[in-house]
């Protein structure tokens, strides 16, 4: 695994550098133990000081993901050595329940891209199409796993509901646990985890219909359904959450914003990019 080190981790040390990338101990204590590390081609350890343009080599994982190949290509909208942004279809699940499962977006990826590692950073429900982040390395994992507990990975979600009126940019705050009387359903409860959705924008697009960009801070389960449903405004074509007979869910996985972890670039992607 290779590092050109950014001006960011300039005049750091290897362990300073991930230290500020919030790397697990587990993780630390590991690439401490690696007799492997190398700077600019010369054999270094934690405590070896980096300079910008230095090229950091990293121990390879042999790690291996489990999917099955489904044979089947997936969108890729974006891509470099450690990570990629793909394109997830309606209907289509984001990852396997059991390792037979073999026609999930995650048994796409691994088939579509020439990497033995690709784990979900996020999840999108079945019904919602849009942008998903996977990682190609577990220790990228770990760091982007970090970054969305953070909130340094921003979510933009769009979603069209029933409306006369455009709605104002309002916070939803409020804790969603399982509904006991519907296993596959989620529901406001005083008892669930916080859950915090913020409605940035709105627009009407026809008569009775708006169109919502949403930001979340947390990640619970149908979270955007659930509390949208709650202010009054379900999701159209929502059959969970709404009156809707059809599973035409107008919800997308919209803009998707972070730094780059080891090159320290921004990288957006939106779905006005997918071709």
């Amino acid at each position: 695994m290779k590092i050109i080190v950014p001006q960011s981790f300039d005049n750091m040390t290897i362990r300073t550098m991930f230290q500020s990338l919030k790397l697990p101990k587990k993780e630390m204590h590991q690439l401490n133990m690696s007799k492997t590390i190398t700077v600019n081609g010369e054999s270094a350890h934690f405590n070896t000081t980096i300079h910008t343009g230095d090229q950091l080599v990293l121990p390879s994982s042999e790690a291996k993901s489990q999917y099955l190949p489904s044979y089947r290509y997936a969108n890729i909208v974006y891509e470099d050595d450690d990570l990629a942004i793909v394109l997830k279809p309606k209907g289509v699940k984001t990852h396997p329940n059991d390792l037979k499962e073999s026609n999930t977006l995650m048994n796409h990826i691994i088939y579509t891209l020439n990497c033995p590692y690709v784990e979900p950073i996020h999840r999108l429900d079945q019904e919602t199409v849009g942008l998903l982040i996977v990682a190609k390395n577990p220790l990228v994992k770990k760091i982007l796993d970090r970054m969305l507990e953070d909130n340094q990975i921003h979510r933009i979600y769009r979603a069209q509901v029933k409306s006369l009126l455009p709605i104002k940019p309002q916070t939803i705050d409020m804790p969603i646990g399982k509904d006991k009387f519907h296993p596959n359903k989620r529901r406001v409860s005083p008892t669930g985890q916080r859950a915090i959705t913020h409605i940035i924008e709105s627009e009407m697009i026809k008569e009775g219909v708006c169109q919502l960009y949403v930001k979340l801070d947390t990640g619970r389960t149908h979270q955007i359904r659930v509390h949208l449903a709650a202010i009054g405004h379900p999701v159209l074509g929502d059959p969970l959450y709404s009156d809707s007979t059809l599973r035409q869910l107008k919800l997308e996985s919209y803009r998707i914003t972070f730094i780059h972890p080891f090159t320290q670039q921004e990288i957006s992607v939106s779905l006005d990019d997918v071709v």
